[in-house]
């Protein structure tokens, strides 16, 4: 790693040095079974929920209310499955185009398996859903609506306060946000969202790691089933010191959102102003984003080739998010936004933490300069 340039924060993160000591040592201690009746069991079971409370409290939710998962994965296939299935009346679901696979794939499973009738949602050229279009997809059938907060190729921001409030004024449906690259990037609230999720290796946290949201008023059928862990929600021994650390990360995410937000943000200006000078380059992420993530294309040169080559130089990167990084097909969000298929073939993203420097930045611009020169057009 040494020399080498890590600009894929969006695909998964550094762990933070105080959660890894935290983890360490606990690892080492606290290794029986939380739901064991002797005393160190009991006392693991006595951390973990003190964990789930310190968690909920960031949050702003009630301890009970949070289900430990092994990520915001697992956590979208419940909200969205297993919400579903505890209203059987209801056999709608709607969702956008742009969404992270594994809530994609939830939705065409329903689908293609259970008879569900799904909506995607179109979405503007900026990459977000319009209020409008959501409103109108409102069924009185519709059992759960899935709407990321910040979208994980682009970096959009989604105007959730206003698509949550006509969810809960306009229907009696479920409402879902996947909130894993929104948390500690942006402010999040979770007022009047039924189900969030979340991963704590997108925030300088553990892999195998993360919570779904659910409101207590949330019906819910569990898809792992097992004993009673997680309310009986999710079966299964307890990872307890994986979830134990939770808190701590979440903690540390938060804080650094205030503390370096300006920084990151600062830092994706000077990119962008850097990448704006080279012809050709033409920039996908909307100017309303999170902040940290940049997706761009250089049209004569395909994401594979381009990816390789920058490894090459010493950037790591993706092309789209790191769960279809094996696929050649175009990026279906780009395409959603209404790019064309050349376009959508040869993006890049670029995504930002606080680890990152200017000088790195200036690294990346002219490389991409060289690369260009020696394999497109300009």
């Amino acid at each position: 790693m040494a020399n080498r340039v890590y600009f894929d924060h969006a695909s998964t993160t550094e762990v933070d040095p105080g959660v890894l000591k935290v983890y360490t040592e606990l690892l080492q201690k606290y290794y029986v079974n939380s739901e064991s009746l002797y005393d160190e069991g009991t006392e693991i079971s006595r951390m973990m929920e003190k964990a789930r409370s310190a968690a909920a409290g960031l949050l702003g939710v009630h301890a009970d209310e949070i289900i430990f998962t092994s990520g915001a994965s697992e956590a979208n296939s419940e909200a969205i499955k297993g919400t579903c299935f505890a209203c059987p009346g209801k056999k709608h679901i709607i969702t956008t185009a742009i969404e992270h696979s594994s809530v994609m794939n939830a939705c065409r499973q329903m689908e293609q398996v259970f008879g569900y009738d799904v909506t995607y949602l179109p979405v503007t050229e900026e990459g977000t859903v319009r209020v409008h279009d959501v409103e109108k997809a409102l069924r009185d059938d519709t059992a759960v609506v899935s709407i990321m907060y910040v979208n994980n190729e682009t970096g959009a921001v989604n105007p959730v306060a206003e698509i949550k409030e006509i969810v809960k004024k306009k229907s009696h449906a479920y409402f879902h946000t996947d909130i894993t690259q929104a948390i500690g990037k942006i402010p999040v609230d979770l007022d009047m969202v039924d189900m969030a999720s979340m991963s704590a290796h997108k925030i300088h946290g553990l892999k195998g790691s993360g919570v779904l949201v659910r409101k207590k008023h949330v019906p819910m059928v569990p898809l792992i089933s097992g004993g009673e862990q997680e309310y009986g929600y999710r079966g299964g021994t307890s990872n307890a010191v994986v979830n134990m650390v939770f808190a701590r990360t979440l903690r540390t995410a938060l804080e650094n959102e205030k503390k370096y937000g300006a920084y990151i943000k600062d830092l994706q200006a000077h990119l962008l102003s850097g990448l704006k000078t080279i012809p050709g380059v033409l920039i996908n992420s909307p100017e309303n984003n999170c902040g940290c993530v940049i997706n761009f294309s250089y049209e004569e040169i395909p994401s594979e080739v381009m990816q390789n080559a920058l490894n090459r130089a010493g950037f790591m990167v993706s092309a789209r998010s790191t769960c279809e990084s094996h696929s050649d097909n175009p990026s279906y969000v780009l395409q959603a936004m209404g790019f064309s298929d050349k376009r959508a073939s040869s993006c890049i993203r670029i995504s930002l933490a606080h680890t990152n420097t200017k000088e790195e930045a200036d690294r990346f611009v002219s490389a991409l300069k060289e690369i260009i020169s020696h394999y497109g057009k300009i």
